[in-house]
């Protein structure tokens, strides 16, 4: 079946995780699963995504204005994975991550599976995970409007750089905030106080993301809504 809309693809693998223990593997796979349960709700129609090889995704999602905030909910739920069950409050090295490439155009050719699906979304985020493997980067944009990929390639760039210094901790919070909770809300879901939400709110760089989410919204909205 053949349609043409435009979409965001979304591209992505694990890195290292030929190094993760069967524990960690199994755990991230199944926090993959249900963080795109409740993103697949998201959008109208319903997104869809797809795990393949045990160590790489594939998704579309709909609405190409909100391929960042899944992109980054999806990294922070993989993010804050620890395997230190009894100090679960506590701040530890990242053990999971991996590298994400969005991908935004047309919808051309549609199979009942997204990994036997194609067009000019699917082709730019594969090779835009292609190319990010090279240059070490973790996260890429990539549409039809090379001003667009240029703006954001400089701003995912300092993305990559602020989020590498996260901890488990400082991603549990990004995440909570990615979905809407207030500190108070993050507070009593961690079992932690108001104040050391907010100490890991600004440690993680929360403002400055928030800006780049917006920015991107917008940009997408006024490029690539409704078809464009």
């Amino acid at each position: 079946m053949y349609i043409c809309n435009m979409i965001a693809v979304l591209s992505a693998d694990l890195l290292s995780s030929t190094s993760y223990s069967s524990k960690l593997l199994e755990r991230v796979i199944n926090v993959l699963n249900k963080e795109f349960r409740k993103l697949e709700k998201l959008t109208e129609p319903t997104s869809e995504f797809r795990i393949y090889r045990g160590d790489s995704f594939q998704g579309i999602v709909y609405e190409p204005e909100k391929a960042l905030l899944f992109a980054l909910r999806i990294k922070t739920a993989i993010n804050r994975l620890h395997l230190n069950d009894l100090e679960s409050n506590r701040a530890f090295k990242r053990e999971a991550d991996l590298r994400m490439a969005i991908g935004i155009g047309t919808y051309d050719f549609k199979r009942d599976s997204i990994l036997e699906s194609n067009g000019q979304a699917f082709q730019f985020s594969g090779r835009s995970l292609d190319e990010i493997k090279k240059d070490n980067r973790k996260l890429k944009l990539k549409t039809p409007q090379e001003d667009v990929n240029n703006e954001f390639d400089a701003s995912f760039f300092l993305f990559d750089t602020l989020s590498d210094k996260w901890s488990t901790a400082s991603a549990e919070v990004i995440y909570y905030l990615l979905q809407g909770f207030k500190e108070t809300e993050i507070a009593t879901e961690l079992g932690i106080s108001q104040s050391a939400v907010n100490q890991r709110k600004k440690a993680a760089g929360w403002d400055a993301i928030e800006a780049l989410l917006l920015r991107y919204k917008t940009v997408m909205n006024q490029h690539f809504a409704n078809g464009k």
